[in-house]
């Protein structure tokens, strides 16, 4: 009797899950790639140069909240936290369960928590856990595939979410995310990491001083 399509794929998926547990933490990135890759981005974690440069401007004595949205299995996670004050709190967001439950299970810090759901819900996402407002909010979210009106509403929710004098730390390996970013955030740095797989820009969008917002 032929094998019918369900039972091929079903043995595909036991083979990759066997394949990405091999693997430990790239196999699961890498699986994640595979299952959303408008969402993730880039199949390769970034490297130790790009996170020092995007986490160089940080201010981190004053750092109460920091967010990152689509944490993958936490490669800025760790440095993010070795650099924060014991008093602070991270807060990584992602739409994928399998990242969220492997980060809460990896990472044994009591200011650390991965919680499922978008960035476009920061706001209330931050609410919920007591804040009023988050100082960073760092992103590798590949904003120009994401789908259509997700990009402008998480940029637009981001400024909202940030304290005057915060910043939205940027990630992309295409500049074409300069033009979500920049009608909520008048001062922004750029810079280009060549040091990654692949090549990366990187920006720096600071919120004004004034509470007022731009361009809600």
């Amino acid at each position: 009797m032929s094998t019918s399509r369900a039972e091929k794929l079903r043995g595909s998926n036991n083979l990759l899950v066997r394949f990405t547990r091999f693997l430990g933490p790239w196999g699961l990135f890498f699986r994640g790639f595979l299952k959303h890759p408008v969402m993730v981005g880039s199949v390769i974690p970034s490297s130790p140069t790009l996170i020092r440069t995007m986490l160089k401007p940080v201010d981190w004595q004053n750092v109460k909240l920091f967010i990152e949205y689509g944490p993958g299995v936490g490669t800025f996670c760790r440095p993010v936290l070795e650099r924060m004050r014991p008093d602070a709190m991270l807060i990584a967001i992602d739409t994928n369960d399998e990242f969220v439950d492997y980060l809460n299970a990896d990472i044994a810090d009591s200011r650390f928590l991965a919680v499922h759901g978008s960035a476009a819900d920061v706001r209330k996402i931050i609410a919920d856990h007591g804040f009023a407002h988050a100082d960073y909010i760092l992103s590798g979210l590949p904003f120009s595939t994401l789908p259509g009106g997700v990009g402008p509403t998480i940029a637009r929710e981001t400024q909202a979410a940030l304290r005057p004098g915060g910043a939205f730390l940027v990630y992309q390996y295409s500049p074409k995310v300069h033009k979500f970013i920049a009608p909520h955030f008048r001062d922004i740095d750029h810079d280009f990491e060549f040091w990654n797989i692949p090549p990366c820009q990187l920006y720096w969008a600071w919120k004004d001083q004034e509470v007022a917002e731009i361009a809600a």
